[in-house]
């Protein structure tokens, strides 16, 4: 199956930008979008409504037919009040890509496609890719071990040849992901695109603490936990913020999920004290620009492209 335009449209290297909750912001999008990965954010980072209209209509005046496109996280979660107000706002300024978490809703997919809009619905196992596209989702994220903030447990490996055997339709692969070398081992084992996150919380352009970028730059794969207990959901996070909030990251209660809350009122209070972050940050030495960081991504990935005997991509794709 080709790529959808709206999916492929000038990227300079096969990355999509994962929606990184409070963090992603209209520059950080647009910068990322600018440079050849297709850029996205929750549209709860928005808030209140009225602001998430303003980056809308932001984004579609600054983000043109010569950059990649952007995307909106929307959170399918029965908590999140502000669904259906968030999609009615998609549609009227007709986002190109959504990024649907937490659910997969019939409604919701029909809705984007009335305008010819794409859908990828994240997903931490094959169990839940099947409900997905059987809902009418377009293409998936499959969020592996490793992956930062709510992530699976299965081998990236496993995750996408199980889904490989029944799919062929838009993939992307979620899960330590930071260098151009492993972008491309992504698209080796079968994903279309790779899925970055962590690596852009780092970034002059995201909107977080300065103390978080640099644990990331100073962290590796060891400083991360998987837990439950901040949002009731499994998901990775940086040991050494767990223990300046005061407690032990090697002794937590489990979590109860029916606690998630993403209504429009709720304050991400355990988001921003305990800061969320992938296994793959050993690559990342540095707080930078996101442009300088993609394009460190695509001289890593020209480089593994060479050493395996593959010629470097010398054109942005149309």
């Amino acid at each position: 199956m080709s790529i959808p335009a709206a999916l492929s449209r000038r990227l300079s290297i096969p990355v999509i930008a994962s929606p990184l909750f409070i963090i992603s912001n209209p520059d950080l999008v647009i910068a990322q979008c600018k440079a050849g990965v297709i850029g996205s954010f929750p549209s709860l980072n928005a808030r209140p409504l009225a602001q998430f209209e303003e980056w809308l209509v932001r984004l579609n005046a600054e983000i043109g037919p010569d950059d990649a496109p952007y995307a909106v996280n929307l959170i399918v979660h029965k908590s999140n009040d502000r669904l259906m107000d968030d999609l009615a706002l998609c549609v009227k300024y007709k986002v190109p890509v959504i990024i649907t978490s937490l659910g997969a809703r019939v409604d919701v997919n029909e809705a984007i496609h009335s305008y010819g809009g794409i859908v990828m619905h994240d997903v931490i196992n094959d169990r839940f890719a099947h409900k997905a596209i059987e809902k009418g989702a377009d293409g998936l994220i499959a969020v592996a071990a490793g992956a930062g903030g709510h992530a699976g447990t299965t081998s990236p490996f496993a995750l996408i040849q199980e889904i490989r055997k029944w799919f062929d339709g838009p993939l992307a692969l979620s899960g330590s992901i930071a260098s151009g070398a492993s972008v491309l081992a992504a698209t080796a084992m079968g994903a279309d695109f790779a899925y970055i996150g962590s690596a852009f919380i780092a970034t002059t352009e995201a909107r977080a603490d300065e103390r978080y970028k640099q644990m990331i730059v100073d962290s590796s794969a060891s400083d991360i936990v998987y837990s439950s207990l901040f949002t009731g959901v499994s998901g990775n996070y940086l040991k050494p913020s767990i223990t300046l909030a005061g407690m032990d990251p090697d002794h937590l209660p489990e979590g109860d999920v029916s606690t998630m809350d993403f209504g429009s009122g709720a304050a991400p209070k355990a988001w921003k004290e305990i800061w969320g972050c992938g296994q793959g940050i050993g690559a990342i030495d540095a707080v930078m620009p996101a442009a300088a960081f993609i394009a460190k991504l695509r001289r890593e990935y020209d480089s593994a492209r060479g050493r395996i005997g593959i010629a470097p991509l010398r054109a942005v794709a149309a």
